[in-house]
């Protein structure tokens, strides 16, 4: 099992029997999910915004306009941080204070640097549609010239992480259990409803096969 090496940086404080350094269980937190949490710094204040990402092994792809004011911030810093987490339930407890969510979250720390050339652009920008939907990048027109020279590819390794997983039910204090107080879990997910074809569309162009397998693994 290889995991990331425990730091300052990414060491868990609070509720450490929740952590998990393992590469594998991080990896696979973050192909559960399309969007993280990217931080940065742009003229001494701290933002957050959600971006769509793509990863391959230790790599995480993110891309924008070449005027994007958070890329271009990253690429001054060379650092990065991102926060992935997955919501998948309400823990209702008998007490306020005891009240909780079950959820799977990863966050990475690492450097950043911007992709140069057509064919790694290209290559991080597959990277990016694979692993929104498996397949859509055969099903779709090439990219343009000047699409490609007006996008900005930022190209993410991750040096090091730490996840953290809450997956098990109410917890309240021994005095609490015989108050007359439902408590218990609300399961949360995310599902995909059938697809909607583009009212413009030609009729004769049924919905793609890739589609339709995204939709009947995630319904």
């Amino acid at each position: 099992m290889k995991e990331y090496q425990k730091s300052s940086l990414n060491r868990v404080k609070r509720g450490q029997i929740r952590a998990s350094y393992d590469v594998e269980k991080i990896n696979t937190i973050l192909d559960a999910g399309f969007v993280g949490f990217v931080n940065y710094i742009f003229e001494g204040k701290p933002i957050t915004i959600p971006m769509g990402y793509g990863r391959n092994e230790d790599k995480i792809y993110l891309h924008g306009s070449n005027a994007n004011r958070m890329l271009t911030s990253l690429l001054k810093t060379k650092e990065i941080s991102m926060t992935v987490m997955h919501l998948d339930g309400l823990v209702l407890a008998r007490s306020g204070l005891h009240h909780s969510v079950n959820y799977r979250s990863a966050t990475l720390f690492g450097s950043v640097k911007k992709l140069e050339n057509d064919e790694e652009k290209e290559a991080a920008l597959l990277c990016f549609m694979e692993h929104m939907m498996k397949g859509r990048w055969d099903g779709i027109r090439p990219m343009h010239q000047k699409e490609l020279d007006r996008t900005l590819v930022v190209e993410m390794t991750i040096e090091t992480a730490s996840a953290k997983i809450r997956d098990v039910g109410v917890q309240d204090e021994p005095e609490d259990y015989d108050l007359d107080v439902w408590a218990g879990i609300i399961p949360i997910k995310q599902v995909v409803e059938y697809p909607i074809s583009d009212p413009v569309l030609k009729e004769s162009i049924e919905i793609p096969s890739h589609v339709l397998d995204y939709y009947h693994q995630n319904k």
